[in-house]
């Protein structure tokens, strides 16, 4: 053992005198706040257990599966076995060796790579690197199990692997207190104090949300929406039930006289685009000579339980086109959708060209999914059994509370996402940091229950708008419908809306002029690209007529931002410079200004 590693033992037999009773008052305010802890966990609203994992069903197969195997071949669970207690064995020898005083190149040579695993003496002590090592051995054993059956058809393998590495992931040894040395270091530094800190943590987190644990990713002290985020000038210029239109004010002499048309998902805020100035994407339209309207959609509680998406197209898209087009004296716009809100795009392009209306000049989609043949990583949560709990919970009060979809959506990532920030937060006691696209991702909004269901039924399990039309205002929709001048934005690495998947439903849009362009990076931060940090590149250039991955291999890759890309071909179908708009008009007044008063409401997990 070295002097480093004595480090916990020296600090706990050195701590005497003031330090003990500082240690001991710290201890008894625990009291306090574990009172506060059972009063919080008492006013939470049970939620369907469906929630939280998949149906029984599938491991009972899973595990038939396993055995029969088994059965079938003895000599291999045989030969699995001994290839595990021997690696158990052999890191329990290598924990005696160096308790002996041996390094760790003397033991085996290995270097550690796992970000939760980065302290030394995950690798220098033997008490926590014997730890360390069973657990990957653990994994290991498991994640053979889990291949090991064969019975299995894709989905249901693959929604076992995701549930087996959630499994995994969450039994972690520095998710534990007694298994974390960065904790228990911290514990003895402070006497206590980080503890009790994490607990208040913990306290608080809980009660802002009525019982239910939703992480804190970022320090919400740090921002308000309108005085240090979402700050680009402009003016609500209409008002309805579903959204607040806002004009965002010229930063140029003159604009194009094709105004655009954003809208933003309804599953999180539009300031998403509009975080800080020198990352914001909808003052950088301004600033390319642009009239730019954004839908800010309101943040949905109760008495929205009967809306659906025919509701978001007729009182969101529709109308926004009609806003713009009067305020700006025009026929057509260019539109713009993102992600589920570029779905609802595709949706109200095929029934805008069923009733002849051509408002809408070109569109562009980005992160956008409008063929859900290959569900991607959100596989394991669009069958049945989970739907029919998302159903089940949503009748109880009408809506998909803002949680749900946070958390699974933070179960893709769930090291980043969710134990590391806990650790943080509630071992470590640590305040979160000020990270302003952190907060826009915990200011998340509810969803409208009949909504919710119709997408993830009509669109995400049965594929209908790709696959024989879905019914909207009585009309069949198909996704070749969608034909007028399109470019689509998606990202590479986007664990959301995967790009070749994005590329699928491009190539069955109708049209002969179709733009496809891949940035760089993930969901957010491909599109949150902007110009001046010249960081993430993009492909252009593939034939659509090819598959995905022959798309990729002929595009050709352009440094820095698409901003510009996009700008260009939007340039060709925004028409001729116009004086600068005033905000709003007679008939549409300036309401108030942006960001609005839609996007301050905030979601609560339980709306009565």
């Amino acid at each position: 053992m070295t002097t480093t590693d004595r480090s916990i033992v020296d600090a706990t037999t050195e701590t005497s005198g003031d330090g003990v009773d500082l240690l001991k008052e710290n201890l008894d305010r625990v009291e306090a706040l574990s009172k506060r802890l059972v009063e919080v966990l008492a006013q939470r609203r049970p939620h369907n257990p469906g929630l939280d994992a998949p149906n029984h069903e599938l491991f009972t197969r899973a595990a038939a599966s396993y055995w029969a195997s088994m059965v079938q071949n003895p000599t291999k669970l045989m030969a699995d076995q001994v290839e595990y207690w021997g690696k158990t064995v052999k890191n329990f020898s290598q924990a005696q060796k160096l308790m002996s005083g041996q390094t760790l190149e003397d033991v085996d040579g290995q270097k550690e790579t796992d970000r939760r695993f980065s302290n030394p003496m995950w690798q220098t002590h033997p008490y926590f690197r014997c730890i360390k090592q069973q657990y990957f051995i653990n994994a290991q054993a498991l994640r053979e199990a889990v291949e090991a059956t064969e019975e299995l058809d894709g989905i249901d393998k693959q929604r076992l692997v995701y549930f087996a590495d959630q499994i995994i992931n969450m039994m972690a040894p520095p998710n534990f207190l007694a298994t974390n040395p960065d904790a228990l270091e911290r514990a003895i530094e402070t006497e206590g104090q980080s503890l009790i800190s994490g607990l208040e943590n913990l306290v608080a987190d809980l009660e802002a949300n009525q019982g239910e644990l939703v992480i804190r990713l970022a320090d919400e002290t740090a921002f308000e929406v309108g005085e240090n985020i979402a700050t680009t000038p402009g003016q609500v210029v209409y008002r309805n039930r579903m959204m607040e239109l806002i004009q965002f004010a010229p930063t140029t002499e003159t604009v194009h006289e094709t105004p655009i048309v954003l809208f933003p998902p309804w599953i999180n805020k539009f300031y998403v685009l509009d975080l800080k100035e020198k990352n914001s994407m909808i003052k950088w339209v301004t600033d390319q000579g642009y009239t730019l309207f954004v839908a800010s959609w309101a943040n949905p509680d109760h008495t929205y339980a009967d809306v659906q998406l025919e509701d978001y197209i007729s009182d969101g898209y529709l109308k926004a086109v009609e806003v713009a087009k009067e305020i700006c004296n025009v026929k057509q716009v260019n539109a713009v959708g993102y992600c589920i809100a570029g779905t609802t795009l595709g949706l109200t392009l095929a029934l805008m060209k069923t009733r002849g209306d051509k408002s809408i000049k070109s569109a562009t989609f980005f992160t956008t999914l409008t063929d859900f043949c290959n569900q991607g990583e959100f596989t394991p949560f669009l069958q049945n059994d989970f739907v029919d709990a998302i159903e089940a919970q949503i009748g109880t009060d009408g809506i998909l509370p803002s949680h749900v979809m946070a958390r699974t959506f933070s179960f893709l990532r769930s090291n980043d996402l969710i134990y590391g920030p806990a650790i943080r937060n509630y071992m470590l006691g640590e305040t979160p940091p000020a990270f302003d696209l952190l907060f826009w991702n915990g200011d998340g909004t509810n969803l409208p229950g009949k909504m919710a269901v119709q997408y993830l039924r009509n669109l995400c399990q049965e594929n209908h708008f790709a696959d024989g039309g879905v019914k909207i205002f009585g009309e069949t929709l198909h996704l070749r419908d969608v034909d007028l001048p399109l470019m689509s934005i998606t990202c590479e690495s986007d664990h959301i809306a995967s790009w070749s998947q994005c590329y699928r439903g491009v190539q069955q849009m109708g049209g002969r002029s179709k733009q496809f362009v891949v940035s760089q990076s993930g969901h957010i931060a491909g599109i949150v690209n902007p110009v001046s940090r010249n960081k993430y590149g993009h492909y252009t250039g593939g034939d659509l007529k090819n598959d995905a991955s022959q798309w990729m291999e002929a595009a050709t890759f352009n440094e820095g931002s698409w901003w510009p890309t996009w700008e260009a071909w939007l340039k060709k179908r925004s028409g001729k410079q116009v004086p600068a708009r005033a905000l709003g008009n007679e008939a549409f007044p300036a309401l108030l200004a942006a960001p609005g008063s839609y996007v301050k409401t905030r979601a609560t997990p339980a709306i009565a």
